[in-house]
């Protein structure tokens, strides 16, 4: 993580290998941020997080061996999360701005696989529907405007925090370069224009998922048949500031 935006996600068997799959995605980014698990740190973890620039890392918790390798670097603080904060019924995040603060619902759910609606021709395959998923999961934790690309449970490129939606997409296949061939797209929002799958269809992008609810949804699913891309709409946006 970096400025509050993830730099590289990834699911795997073990915390190792979902690491390095992760720093895959940016290493550039990844100088001097943040490592996030979900799981114990060990050894080999640690050995791999040592290699590089980290500032801080946090997890439910660190193997004895792990924090012994972590300490060989004075900068690196080590955080345990402890165990999950239930959360209340409406949970709520304040935005303090000048004389007063913003009180907002937090975005703490996610859109159940039975709402969504796939509307092209084209249909995503078993695998791909899996990458959609894990790609929208890791698109609502990135500033919109927000676009992710995933390819086998792993992040091959990330466009945050941009005014327009097709410059994050551009960010985004420009992040993956020649992995974008394959993967599937993401997005925090719908699409206002048409303009974005035709940049991703020049790069090989499989299947798109996004909330859908722009005045030109009928213009963008035109281009993805045209292109051949599967697209979904999932029919709830995230949209994070």
């Amino acid at each position: 993580v970096k400025h509050n935006n993830p730099c590289g996600v990834a699911e795997a068997a073990t915390v190792a290998d979902a690491y390095q799959k992760a720093y895959a995605c940016d290493p550039l980014a990844a100088f001097g941020g943040v490592v996030a698990c979900n799981t114990l740190v060990d050894l080999k973890v640690a050995k791999m997080i040592n290699k590089t620039f980290i500032e801080a890392i946090i997890a439910p918790g660190y193997r004895s061996e792990a924090l012994r390798e972590l300490r060989k670097k004075e900068q690196i603080r080590a955080l345990e999360m402890g165990s999950k904060r239930e959360r209340g019924p409406r949970p709520r995040e304040l935005k303090f701005v000048d004389g007063g603060l913003l009180v907002q619902d937090a975005d703490v759910g996610m859109e159940a696989f039975e709402n969504m609606e796939v509307v092209t021709k084209a249909k995503p395959s078993a695998r791909e529907m899996e990458d959609l998923l894990f790609a929208l999961r890791v698109a609502k934790h990135v500033r919109s405007n927000a676009i992710v690309l995933v390819e086998g449970l792993k992040t091959v490129g990330i466009g945050a925090g941009q005014m327009s939606r097709v410059d994050a997409t551009k960010i985004a296949v420009m992040k993956a370069g020649d992995r974008s061939k394959g993967s599937v797209l993401a997005s925090d929002a719908f699409f206002p224009f048409r303009d974005s799958v035709d940049w991703v269809a020049q790069h090989g992008i499989r299947a798109i998922i996004q909330p859908g609810g722009s005045v030109r949804d009928k213009e963008v699913i035109a281009a993805a048949d045209e292109h051949g891309i599967a697209m979904i709409f999932s029919g709830r946006r995230h949209f994070r500031h």
